[in-house]
C-alpha cells in the first residue's frame, strides 16, 4: 500500500506501508516521473512477506490528484485494489491553473516548484501554464480517463477548498465507474480533518474491508456523507443516496442593479456600474424561512467593458446573519472567515461547451477567445463551485460580483492560496439587469426529505 502522507499511519496495522521519506528520496531523484517511481516503490513492497491482497493507494492534495492515486492504475503494471483520494483534483485547467480562464498568480508558482523539485530533468509547469493560456494538445494530455476507475474507491472532499480541490475530487467519485464508490463532504479544514481519529477509522475500515478481507461497517455507509454548513465550525452532517441531490428544486432569482437585490420575478431594466479594478457590487436576497442551499450554482450576468476588450469576473456567495453581518465559513485549510461559494470567469472564455454544460453548471472549453467591441453588453454564464449552506429566518444570501479577488491573501503569508493578480480589467463593469437583460442565478433549493 502506497501513502503519499506519511509511513506510520496505519502501523498498528499489518499493511506494509511505503510513503514519507521513502517517496521523497524518490522524488529527488526523479521527480514527477510517477512511471518509475510506482515501479521502484512495487519492488520494494512486493519484496516483503506481509503484503496484503494488492496495493492500495490513499493521497491528499496533490497526491490524490492527476498525479497521483488516480493515476497509479493506468501508469502501473498491475490493477491497484482499492483508491483513496483525499482532497485532489481532476482538471489541471480548470481547478488549478486558470480558474475560469483566468491565471492563479498564487498558489500555483509555489506549486510547480514544488512539483519539479528534483535532481533530474522535469517539467517546467509554471512556464507551460503560462504558454498556454487556452485548453489545446497540451492540456488535453493531462486529462484522466476518470471513466477507467473501476476500483472501489473512497473520496473525500471539503466545501472549504474553493479554488482548488473540491471540484474535482467530485468530479472523479461521479465520473469513475466503480461499483462501490463512496463520497464525503466536510466543511472543516481539510489537513486537520485528514488527520482526525475517525477519519483514519474510516480509512482503515477501508482498507481492511478491500485489502484484508475483513469484515468491517464499510458495506453499511451511505454512498454520500455530506455536511450542511451554518458557519465555521458549525454544520449538520448527513446521509445521502447520491450527488447533486435528486429532490434538489432549481429555483431562479433575478438580479435588480437599482436596488443591489435578488428578486423572485423579473425587475425593471436597470444597470449597476463599478470600477474594473478594485471596484464590486453586490445583490441581497433576505429568507423568511429556514432554507438549505447545497449543490452547483450558475450565474448569468449581462456584461459590457467599459474600457477594455475583455473583463475577468470575481463572483462568491456569501451568507449575512439577521444584522446584516458576514458570516465568515471554513477557507482552504488554513481561514475561518471565507464565502460558502467561488466563481470566476474571463468574458472572452463564455462560449459554452454543450455536452457538458447544463442549465445549474456551465462548462465552458476555453479553447478559443471572443473579445468584446466597444459598447457589446453580452451574456456570461458563471459556474459557481459546488457548495452546502443552512439558512436561518432573517439571514441573506449576498451575491458579490468584482472586478479583483473577492478574497486576498494576508501581506506576508505564504499559505496556499489562490490569486489572480494578472487581469484584463480597466475602466469600468457595466452588469445591466431586467426584462431587457435577464441577469439572473440558478440555485439549488433542497426540501426537507419525506419519509
Amino acid at each position: 500500500m502506497l501513502d503519499t502522507t506519511q509511513t506510520d499511519r496505519f502501523k498498528d496495522r499489518d499493511l506494509l506501508m511505503v510513503g514519507g521519506q521513502d517517496v521523497a528520496d524518490l522524488l529527488v531523484k526523479w521527480g514527477k516521473n510517477l512511471p518509475l517511481i510506482i515501479d521502484q516503490t512495487r519492488r520494494v513492497m512486493t519484496a516483503q512477506p506481509q503484503a496484503s491482497r494488492g496495493d492500495g493507494a490513499i493521497g491528499s492534495a496533490l497526491a490524490a490528484s492527476p498525479v497521483g492515486p488516480a493515476h497509479m492504475d493506468a501508469l502501473s503494471k498491475g490493477p491497484l485494489a482499492a483508491l483513496n483520494p483525499w482532497e485532489g483534483f481532476s482538471d489541471w485547467y480548470r481547478e488549478f491553473a486558470y480558474h475560469g480562464g483566468i491565471l492563479d498568480t498564487g498558489f500555483l508558482p509555489r506549486a510547480s516548484d514544488n512539483i519539479r523539485f528534483s535532481l533530474n530533468r522535469t517539467e517546467n509547469t509554471w512556464e507551460n501554464i503560462k504558454a498556454h493560456p487556452l485548453i489545446d494538445e497540451y492540456w488535453e494530455s493531462k486529462l484522466l480517463d476518470l471513466e477507467g476507475i473501476t476500483q472501489p474507491a473512497y473520496f473525500v472532499a471539503s466545501w472549504s477548498d474553493q479554488g482548488l480541490h473540491l471540484r474535482g475530487t467530485i468530479e472523479a467519485w461521479r465520473r469513475c465507474s466503480s461499483e462501490q464508490k463512496w463520497l464525503d463532504i466536510h466543511g472543516q479544514k481539510k489537513w486537520a480533518n485528514y488527520y482526525l481519529p475517525a477519519s483514519r477509522d474510516r480509512q482503515l475500515a477501508f482498507f481492511d474491508h478491500f485489502m484484508r478481507d475483513r469484515p468491517t461497517a464499510v458495506t453499511a455507509w451511505p454512498k454520500v456523507r455530506m455536511e450542511v454548513r451554518e458557519q465555521h465550525g458549525v454544520a449538520e452532517e448527513r446521509a445521502e443516496q447520491e450527488w447533486p441531490l435528486a429532490r434538489t428544486e432549481y429555483r431562479r432569482l433575478w438580479l435588480d442593479g437599482v436596488q443591489g437585490a435578488l428578486r423572485d420575478t423579473v425587475p425593471a431594466t436597470g444597470e449597476v456600474i463599478y470600477d474594473a479594478t478594485e471596484g464590486q457590487t453586490v445583490f441581497d436576497w433576505r429568507f423568511d424561512r429556514e432554507t438549505e442551499i447545497s449543490g452547483n450554482a450558475n450565474l448569468t450576468l449581462w456584461v459590457e467593458a467599459d474600457g477594455s476588450d475583455d473583463m475577468d469576473l470575481f463572483v462568491a456567495l456569501q451568507k449575512l446573519d439577521a444584522d446584516g453581518q458576514p458570516v465568515g465559513f471554513t477557507f482552504y485549510a488554513f481561514f475561518e472567515n471565507g464565502p460558502i461559494a467561488l466563481g470566476w470567469l474571463r468574458a472572452s472564455h463564455r462560449a459554452l461547451d454543450p455536452e457538458l454544460s447544463s442549465p445549474e453548471r456551465p462548462v465552458h472549453p476555453h479553447s478559443h477567445e471572443e473579445r468584446l467591441k466597444p459598447g457589446e453588453c453580452v451574456p456570461v454564464e458563471i459556474e459557481l463551485w459546488p457548495f452546502s449552506v443552512r439558512f436561518a429566518p432573517g439571514e441573506s444570501l449576498r451575491v458579490v460580483v468584482a472586478g479583483s479577488d473577492i478574497y486576498k491573501r494576508e501581506e506576508g503569508l505564504m499559505l496556499p492560496f489562490a490569486l489572480h493578480e494578472d487581469t484584463r480589467n480597466a475602466g469600468r463593469h457595466i452588469i445591466r439587469t431586467g426584462e431587457d437583460y435577464p441577469s439572473s442565478i440558478l440555485l439549488p433549493f433542497i426540501p426537507g426529505k419525506t419519509a
